[in-house]
């Protein structure tokens, strides 16, 4: 038997149980892990709510990302052991594979032996943040030196890692904060220059630090209004990705700026890279290469215990936090 998380209903955090349910071996191409870390993402939150891309069959378990210790193979798996240390790549569905449990399973094309520098916290809290930041502003948008990158939500996970990303291609990074709360640490964990968006005059502020250069890159997790002052602000030909949608409020369609200045706006998911083995293997080697030599280091807001679940829940949807969630087993 092992203890998982589960939701017989949508709603908030409080829906989430811990349940006992039997250990079933891992089937063929799979592997099965004991989790010592998981890594908390919004998904999971929308998933819980009923809102996410996913509809969950309801009773669901969810989680996209966890870290531990091989404890079982199915058939056909080469190239693990049990006893090695993992950390899983988020796969396509939360609720066939779900993440959240003493114990977890998944395809082993996703489960990646992590580096020994790296604890359990830090592994779990890898991967969905840098294959985000990594997709958007590498593989998709080429981002090279000295380009400026304006970074929303950059206090979230993905908005740190996309902060790293820049500084180690040697981009220069503008975090988009929206309060001044949290500017001191962003400046710290790497920001250039650092904007709060309802204290400031955001168009205004990023014309001042971009000149005539101008911001060629944008990567937004909101939308909503913000879409007006960040187009306003972008050079000729700059690209917006888009990835998220926080905002409640609708998001306009710049229309005469996007014609003025050839301006690219493009939807993002993570999955355009995991599910590329080529577009993947190019990820994780860039990944893995900034974890070895200490540019990209995963900041973690908090650790919650498993049983705290429902209080871990509430935290990442708080907007608190200055990093990534974690929940240790």
């Amino acid at each position: 038997m092992a203890r998982i998380v589960r939701f017989h209903r949508l709603g908030g955090p409080e829906v989430l149980q811990i349940e006992e349910t039997e250990l079933a071996a891992p089937g063929p191409g799979e592997i099965r892990i004991r989790v010592k870390a998981l890594g908390l993402n919004r998904a999971e939150a929308l998933l819980r709510r009923g809102s996410y891309i996913e509809e969950p069959a309801l009773p669901s378990g969810l989680g996209l990302e966890a870290a531990g210790i091989v404890e079982a193979i199915g058939d056909g798996v080469d190239g693990f052991s049990p006893g090695e240390a993992v950390s899983v790549i988020p796969p396509r569905s939360m609720m066939r594979w779900p993440a959240y449990g003493e114990f977890a399973t998944f395809p082993a094309e996703v489960v990646v032996k992590h580096p020994a520098s790296l604890d359990w916290q830090a592994a779990a809290a890898l991967w969905m943040q840098y294959l985000t930041a990594y997709g958007a502003l590498v593989d998709i948008a080429g981002i090279g030196s000295q380009d400026f990158v304006a970074i929303t939500a950059a206090s979230s996970s993905v908005g740190l890692a996309a902060i790293q990303i820049a500084n180690r291609v040697g981009a220069r990074p503008i975090a988009i904060t929206r309060t001044s709360a949290k500017k001191q640490a962003l400046q710290d964990h790497g920001a250039a220059e650092v904007i709060a968006a309802d204290e400031e005059d955001l168009e205004a502020r990023l014309k001042a630090i971009t000149g005539r250069q101008g911001v060629r890159v944008v990567f937004d997790a909101v939308g909503g209004p913000v879409f007006v002052p960040l187009t306003s602000a972008m050079t000729i030909g700059g690209m917006l990705i888009e990835y998220g949608g926080l905002s409640s409020e609708p998001t306009p369609f710049p229309l005469f700026t996007v014609l003025s200045k050839s301006l690219i706006l493009r939807g993002y998911r993570v999955y355009e890279i995991t599910e590329d083995p080529v577009r993947l293997e190019a990820a994780k080697a860039f990944i893995l290469a900034g974890v070895r030599d200490g540019t990209l280091r995963p900041v973690i807001a908090r650790a919650f215990a498993f049983d705290e679940i429902v209080e871990a829940h509430r935290f990442l949807e708080s907007n608190q936090q200055f990093g990534k969630v974690v929940v240790t087993l």
